[in-house]
């Protein structure tokens, strides 16, 4: 038996299933992955399941009626070991071989762990899968929270961020440490940290930058965290978001091209014509950007999917999508399209005080990126104009009571038509 097979069962494999059969592909479909689970979303993860909002079903991408209507044979809980793309064979851990026509690496990415002593203390915790989750919220859910009970977060990017949301409200003490010299340094501009630090701080969450963990400590259970700077700090549980690493080892031992990711082209193929790779563990070429990124986004997954799904279909199809994301804290909902760093100017537009505007970035009179918080409506609008490289007025995006909707018909001058 011969078809699609996809290893790794995570939201872009659960996509491209359906985006198969959606395009009419009547060949058989088969998903490995090394989880007990059909494919599901994580986003939720950090958020509505950490906090016991969502139950497990409610992540799942689609029920598993889908899988058996659209005959998609799920391997869950089974890990492939190796590629044989002479071949054109997976084999799993067990011994088990199968045979494919068009294989899918959609192996996603890890948690980067800490090796620091102490690190293999109980109550040290990573965010990556369903069930980290559950570990966790074991340590500090359900119900109004532990009096007392003292949570440290070592990272302060999204993933910790937003799990110092989550955490504050159900009583927990909540630090952060960063060892940056401020919270979401790699990802975001001093603004928005300046922003989400007085956000966290003002709900009671104590963050710590240019803060950097050397040791973990407790008899059996982590007990406190010693930092390179001298400090203890008492801790009863610990997450650590220190970033992650893209799963590679399987396409790398069969040699396909590896650089920060799988390479692949914008077709979302490798170097073998059978042989593509989506979502985090692909590095691809963006027509848009006019260059070769991986990204960890959901959107991004899910765009790949539909580009292989066309193309697995005889359907020409190129990823051309602007890169956008979002993260939840609080009532706060940001979302963010491209990359502010491509950007020589900065537009606010609103009032951060209020905690609700946009920052625009723009380059050659063009919006390149922007930042919206709680702004939903004109960020669909800044998406479009990012993706057409409108030319802008600077000005106008600037005033609130303008609408931006009126950019996407402008006269080419800069100005609404």
């Amino acid at each position: 038996m011969t078809g699609v097979i996809v290893v790794g069962g995570g939201q872009a494999a659960g996509q491209l299933a359906a985006g198969l059969r959606q395009q009419g592909y009547t060949a058989p479909i088969r998903i490995f992955s090394d989880e007990a689970y059909p494919p599901y979303q994580r986003p939720p993860l950090s958020k509505q399941f950490l906090s016991g909002e969502w139950a497990l079903d409610r992540l799942f991408l689609r029920p598993n009626n889908f899988y058996l209507q659209k005959e998609v044979k799920l391997h869950t809980g089974v890990t492939v070991a190796s590629i044989d793309r002479a071949k054109k064979t997976i084999t799993t851990t067990s011994s088990e071989t199968h045979e494919y026509s068009d294989l899918v690496i959609a192996t996603g990415s890890r948690a980067r762990r800490l090796t620091i002593p102490g690190s293999d203390l109980s109550n040290v915790f990573y965010l990556r899968t369903a069930d980290d989750v559950n570990a966790i919220r074991g340590a500090f859910l359900p119900g109004p929270g532990l009096p007392g009970r003292k949570l440290v977060i070592v990272g302060g990017g999204y993933i910790g961020l937003e799990v110092a949301a989550v955490a504050i409200k159900t009583g927990l003490t909540v630090t952060v440490l960063e060892m940056e010299s401020r919270i979401l340094q790699r990802v975001t501009t001093q603004a928005m940290s300046d922003f989400y630090h007085r956000i966290h701080s003002e709900h009671g969450v104590d963050i710590r930058v240019s803060t950097r963990v050397s040791e973990f400590r407790g008899n059996g259970t982590v007990q406190s965290i010693a930092c390179a700077d001298g400090t203890t700090i008492d801790a009863d549980l610990v997450v650590v978001g220190v970033g992650v690493l893209p799963n590679v080892e399987i396409a790398d031992a069969s040699g396909l091209a590896i650089d920060n990711g799988i390479v692949v082209d914008s077709s979302c193929r490798t170097a073998d014509a059978h042989v593509y790779a989506i979502g985090d563990c692909a590095r691809g070429f963006n027509e848009i950007l006019g260059r070769s990124i991986r990204l960890e986004s959901v959107p991004n997954a899910m765009e790949q999917a539909r580009v292989v799904a066309a193309n697995i279909c005889g359907k020409q199809s190129t990823y051309d999508t602007m890169p956008w994301f979002w993260s939840d804290q609080y009532d706060l909902k940001l979302q963010m399209v491209g990359f502010a760093a491509d950007g020589e100017q900065a537009v606010v537009r609103g009032d951060p005080a209020a905690n609700a505007f946009m920052t625009f970035y723009l380059t050659g009179g063009r919006v390149v990126a922007a930042d919206a918080v709680n702004q939903a409506r004109d960020f669909l609008i800044t998406r479009q104009l990012c993706e057409r490289r409108t030319p802008v007025d600077g000005a106008f995006l600037a005033d609130v009571h303008t609408d931006l909707k009126q950019l996407l018909s402008q006269d080419g001058l800069g100005r609404p038509g």
